[in-house]
């Protein structure tokens, strides 16, 4: 094998390796909470601890890695509504769902104990989201613009509820905690066109 063949080789393995571990470093941190076994999380991904602790020093490094992966993960879901929907209203509902999901609301949790800086603070973590966000901001002015969202609602409004239903579960009433999908889905038809309280009722 000729030695820039065998480099792009090397390379396109040491780029699995790194996917490898990082998806494998979401489901135990989904799993296990942000102090899970580094071992744990090597065993996961198929590699060797050494292998591990080439690519991510120590814990913090790993976790930053997998909160942006996170924050990608959603950008890309985001888009994913939005091209395979019949409207913006669809997109908005089958993202928010999605973000819900068991799994993926149980790595938000764990990743929600971390300090700002560990993650939102860092540069490509902000850097997407701001991304995210225009994006979904744009969906949300779509689906009030064909009239299937209530015109008073903003995207901050969902990601308020996101960030309760997916990162902060423990503050949900146990009855909701035990069933927060159905509880979700409620909220999100309240944010329907012609939902809206009347002013002054």
């Amino acid at each position: 094998m000729q030695s820039s063949t065998w480099r792009s080789y090397v390379r396109a393995d040491a780029r699995r390796n790194l996917g490898k571990i990082v998806e494998a470093a979401a489901e135990v941190v989904a799993e296990r909470g942000v102090n899970a076994p580094m071992e744990a999380i090597a065993k996961r991904a198929g590699v060797g601890i050494g292998t591990l602790y080439r690519r991510f020093p120590d814990r913090a490094a790993l976790i930053a890695a997998v909160g942006d992966h996170y924050i990608h993960t959603m950008a890309e879901a985001l888009d994913a509504a939005a091209g395979s929907s019949a409207d913006a209203w669809s997109a908005i509902w089958d993202f928010v769902c999605w973000v819900a999901e068991p799994g993926r609301a149980a790595l938000s949790t764990a990743l929600a104990v971390l300090p700002e800086e560990a993650i939102v603070d860092r540069a490509e973590f902000a850097r997407v989201r701001a991304g995210w966000v225009e994006r979904f901001a744009g969906l949300v002015r779509q689906a009030q613009a064909e009239g299937s969202m209530r015109p008073d609602v903003g995207v901050e409004d969902l990601i308020h509820l996101l960030n309760v239903f997916t990162c902060h579960p423990e503050q949900l009433p146990a009855p909701v905690a035990a069933d927060p999908g159905r509880y979700l889905r409620l909220m999100l038809d309240g944010m329907k066109s012609g939902a809206a309280t009347p002013s002054g009722a």
